[in-house]
């Protein structure tokens, strides 16, 4: 009944999980090795952001330091832009690029952008999605009927759901980047050179989202291509 933790089509797993990790390394080194190089500007992350969301004319938004590497967040419900250890301080470009990044998603939210409006009326759903997902699927199993086929099938479409959360990350993680980018250099908080670091920075931390929706994407595949036939077996 459990063979198809074994079968061919784990190697779709496999290829997810060596893609993300690749995409983790190197943002990581990206980012260690750019934040090497101060900015000129002096700007910690934190004052960055401040500057950038002023700038923007928010200032319901607050700046909030958080522990951890790379762990920054907006959060839209509370209204936090929340920087990392390596970040809120640091006058590294790297620093600052990610800040910027951050308030990107802050203006974002202010204007209504509406890929962010989406994906966050998807959390939910997509949260639902995945925590049924695999329980249907493994019930499923256990039914060589109609039942057991609905089961897996619903299984399956839950988890498209949070595929397509996904999916929707992206553009919102992109446009994020390149208003970030476009502040720094429209506001010279960054030279041009700096804003090359940036980019690089940001291009590295966007694979991260790509490598994430690849991951379960092939995911989706294997499940579709281990289950789509089941009736007619």
């Amino acid at each position: 009944m459990f063979y198809w933790w074994w079968d061919s089509t784990y190697i779709l797993v496999i290829i997810g999980a060596i893609i993300c990790l690749l995409a983790s390394a190197r943002v990581k080194m990206t980012y260690a090795k750019y934040s090497k190089y101060r900015s000129m500007s002096g700007l910690t992350g934190a004052q960055a952001a401040d500057r950038i969301l002023k700038n923007a004319g928010i200032y319901d938004v607050q700046i909030g330091h958080i522990s951890g590497n790379l762990t920054d967040h907006y959060n839209p419900r509370t209204k936090v832009l929340n920087l990392s250890d390596s970040v809120y301080g640091s006058t590294s470009v790297a620093a600052i690029g990610v800040a910027a990044h951050e308030c990107g998603h802050a203006i974002q939210h202010q204007t209504g952008y509406f890929p962010l409006v989406f994906r966050g009326a998807l959390v939910p759903v997509a949260n639902f999605g995945s925590t049924l997902a695999w329980p249907l699927i493994l019930i499923g199993l256990f039914f060589h009927t109609n039942t057991g086929t609905l089961l897996i099938q619903l299984g399956i479409l839950f988890f498209s759901l949070a595929v397509l959360f996904q999916l929707v990350t992206l553009p919102v993680e992109f446009n994020a980047s390149n208003r970030a980018v476009h502040i720094l250099g429209s506001t010279n908080m960054l030279q041009d050179q700096e804003l090359r670091y940036t980019r690089k920075v940001l291009g590295a931390a966007a694979l991260t989202y790509v490598a994430s929706a690849a991951a379960a994407i092939l995911q989706l595949l294997r499940l579709v291509l281990l289950f789509g036939g089941r009736d007619n077996d």
